[in-house]
């Protein structure tokens, strides 16, 4: 056996044990939900954060695996300001935020709050999948990860690592332009064979705060037609809510500290079809 050929055993019995861990760990957390998008900027990550909280605050244990690694977002939007990621001899101890939720980031291993992280598909495809295999996410009820947007690296990573994935959830919102990237994204994941729990169309116009008429700005149905049109579910549409900027900015997720905003009245609706998702797949 050649030099080469011993180092590629070595790197395939590593990845073999990787994957068991993955599997073992993976396997500990009763759902799995991966939340996509086909293009940036849709409100995935706001999507992700309060379904994470709509799930704790129904009594799930519930984590978020943020998997957007160069824009790690999801501690800032959960007011998660100090943090210490801890290492012991059983693995990477998440972070809690103050709802709870088991949280990690590759915010939590930067030096500040402005350092990018440069690194080519091998080393995130590696980092992803420590996440996976050594984080000690415990017997959580729900996890969820939050992908960055598009079909590269990191979503497919996700996608063909955690085998009990219970199925994603796809935010798009109805101009044409996420559209178009919308179906590349449903398309990868039919052939990938993963179960699709639905779209969610998110800006799906503006409700004026004085007169509460509501302005169809981008169109109107675009999602559900998309839905339609490729067979799979409709979760809903989501307004724009001037209540999702201000609790951006104010680092507190929507559902906490906007409850009786139209946003979040939408999107409890919207949570139940999930909640009634996983119920079914339980069955």
């Amino acid at each position: 056996m050649t030099k080469k050929e011993s180092e590629d055993l070595k790197q395939k019995l590593a990845l073999m044990e990787q994957d068991i861990k993955i599997s073992k760990t993976m396997g500990n957390i009763e759902h799995k939900i991966a939340v996509m998008s086909g293009k940036g900027g849709v409100g995935k990550s706001t999507i992700a954060v309060n379904l994470a909280l709509a799930f704790a605050n129904k009594g799930y244990k519930t984590g978020i695996l943020d998997a957007d690694l160069h824009g790690p977002n999801i501690p800032n939007m959960l007011g998660i300001k100090e943090y210490f990621l801890k290492f012991d001899e059983d693995g990477i101890v998440p972070v809690k935020s103050d709802d709870g939720l088991e949280v990690i980031s590759t915010k939590f291993l930067l030096p500040d709050e402005d350092s990018p992280i440069i690194w080519r598909g091998p080393k995130k495809t590696g980092a992803i999948r420590q996440f996976l295999s050594d984080v000690k996410w415990g017997d959580l009820d729900v996890l969820i990860i939050d992908n960055p947007p598009g079909t590269g690296d990191e979503p497919l990573t996700i996608l063909q690592s955690i085998k009990s994935l219970d199925g994603v959830i796809i935010v798009t919102t109805p101009q044409s332009v996420a559209l178009d990237d919308v179906r590349k994204c449903i398309n990868m994941l039919k052939h990938l064979n993963i179960n699709i729990i639905g779209l969610l169309e998110n800006m799906s116009g503006f409700v004026c705060p004085h007169c509460n008429k509501k302005f169809s700005i981008f169109g109107e149905n675009k999602g559900e037609k998309i839905a339609e049109k490729m067979d799979i579910p409709f979760l809903g549409s989501l307004a724009v809510d001037l209540n999702v900027s201000k609790s951006i900015d104010n680092e507190v997720p929507v559902l906490k500290h906007y409850s009786d905003s139209e946003f979040s009245k939408g999107f409890l609706k919207i949570f139940i079809k999930i909640e009634d998702f996983l119920r079914r797949k339980k069955k």
